[in-house]
């Protein structure tokens, strides 16, 4: 039952965070101690984002690029500063393995709109702004859905769907078609980019309509 739903999500959300925890531990200790020896301190790079309801926390992530900077003390774009350790750890997606202790404390889910930065928050439309409306997840629709590869008209309007179509038996497919996405390592950055170009503002409407069919890799 729908009233049902935030209760088992936040269920499954406790159980695989915590789970994921404790047999990933290993895996994260190894991942942390390389990031220290090749790139320094800190190891874990924190970035304020909106959550649910637009309040702010700190998305945390194992840092995949260095802290150089220019002439006048500015960070070089994120092209140059990304390492090809980095891009290895995207490429798997252990960056975002931190995220399963924001997952335990509340902060994001599982399956969710990713969490943007503040700044954007002025430059969507109205109809763009409900994916503000859910807990924001490590993995969503639009992430296995072509994932930094596809316009951010196209990823927001599939942020909003999942908004309306939200329920246990999608955000478990999703993450099905997320083990899929990491193990090809589908989408991981725009072309000429590190991730996915700057957001700035786009019509809501040039988006996929609200009847997208559920993809499936069966």
């Amino acid at each position: 039952m729908r009233t049902l739903y935030p209760y088992s999500k936040r269920a499954l959300d406790i159980v695989i965070s915590a789970t994921a925890m404790l047999v990933l531990a290993p895996v994260m200790a190894v991942v942390a101690v390389l990031v220290r020896w090749k790139l320094g301190s800190p190891v874990i790079f924190r970035h304020p984002r909106p959550g649910y309801q637009e309040k702010t926390f700190d998305c945390i992530k194992f840092r995949t690029m260095t802290n150089a900077r220019d002439a006048q003390g500015q960070l070089l774009k994120e092209e140059i500063r990304l390492t090809a350790f980095g891009k290895l750890l995207r490429a798997a997606s252990l960056d975002e393995l931190p995220q399963l202790w924001s997952v335990l404390k509340g902060d994001m889910s599982l399956v969710g709109p990713r969490p943007l930065e503040v700044r954007y928050l002025p430059r969507y439309s109205a109809e763009q702004r409900r994916r503000q409306t859910v807990p924001p997840g490590i993995t969503g629709w639009a992430q296995v859905n072509g994932r930094n590869e596809i316009s951010w008209a196209r990823k927001l309007s599939l942020d909003v769907w999942y908004v309306d179509h939200r329920s246990l038996g999608l955000d478990l497919k999703i993450l099905v078609l997320t083990f899929w996405t990491v193990v090809t390592a589908a989408g991981i950055a725009k072309e000429g980019h590190a991730s996915m170009e700057e957001f700035f503002g786009t019509p809501a409407d040039h988006g996929l309509p609200t009847s997208e069919p559920i993809k499936s890799i069966f």
